[in-house]
């Protein structure tokens, strides 16, 4: 076994030479804006899953705080404090190596930053550490939902989850290489008090079931997001025109966008299809849960 410190020097508990940890991404099925607090948080009402692909952790023992990074975006994720899953570790007192291999593009409304501090927080609350109860909202919205990783309805400003049972979605994740800022979709929201989701969500008898449901919901942040994002409607055009899609929608603020499929060699086909005609985007056939 091998010691872990804090930043004291302290030892804080024994693990096993290093762990290893997934952060999926997340998909917001729907975004429902419901409404807006006093101090400006957003009233949210999303269904959400989570996707098996991600970013990919490893967290070993050293005396001091230290980020390293891989993967194919890895360029412009910070090394310091400014990263999530730095300030997750710290909230919990604990200092180490971390090792950060980013598969998900950043700033894509998929939640890859918020993912892996939720990672970071699980993994190390499986080894004994205890996670203040306030500590996930504060690191943002997508923390308690991420902390799941799996179906689960997010209401609130992102503190009220409740788990649902979704049947395993075949889909395709697809985004275009840009980003989106998501303090200026909110801003350019035209309605902040709309509509939520049913009051019950159903249990779905399967992929097409769910689709459906699905269909009859939306994500209030598409419009302004395809208004600071032309590329959005591309993406969302090819997603709906490809063979077999059930449902496309645009995920959180964007501007990664996804469609669901019946089977997951309907997903692949039109990820080869979306592909050959734009080799530049990411993309990507996925089972959503």
């Amino acid at each position: 076994m091998t010691l872990f410190w804090n930043r004291k020097g302290q030892i804080l508990f024994r693990l096993p030479m290093a762990i290893k940890v997934f952060a999926p991404a997340k998909i917001n099925l729907s975004l429902h804006v419901i409404g807006r607090r006093g101090d400006g948080y957003h009233l949210l009402d999303s269904l959400v899953a989570f996707a098996d692909l991600g970013d990919h952790l490893q967290l070993e023992p050293e005396p001091e705080m230290a980020i390293e990074l891989s993967g194919p975006f890895a360029e412009g994720v910070p090394q310091d404090q400014r990263n999530l899953v730095w300030k997750a570790a710290q909230g919990l007192g604990w200092a180490g190596a971390i090792h950060l291999n980013k598969q998900l593009p950043h700033g894509a409304g998929i939640g890859g930053g918020s993912s892996d501090a939720a990672a970071v927080l699980n993994a190390l609350a499986a080894e004994g550490l205890t996670v203040p109860p306030e500590l996930p909202l504060s690191l943002g919205a997508d923390l308690p939902v991420c902390m799941v990783a799996r179906g689960a309805r997010m209401q609130g400003i992102g503190e009220q989850i409740t788990p649902v049972p979704l049947p395993e979605l075949p889909a395709l994740l697809v985004n275009p290489g840009c980003h989106v800022p998501t303090g200026a979709v909110f801003s350019a929201l035209q309605s902040r008090e709309n509509a939520p989701m049913p009051t019950e969500v159903p249990r779905f008898d399967g992929i097409s079931d769910c689709a459906d449901w699905l269909v009859e919901q939306r994500n209030d942040l598409e419009a302004p997001a395809r208004g600071a994002a032309p590329d959005i409607d591309r993406v969302l055009g090819d997603l709906t025109a490809s063979k077999g899609a059930l449902l496309s929608r645009m995920s959180g603020s964007g501007a990664t966008c996804f469609a669901l499929y019946p089977t997951k060699k309907a997903a692949h086909m039109a990820a080869y299809e979306i592909g050959a005609e734009h080799p530049d985007w990411w993309i990507r056939a996925v089972t959503l849960r």
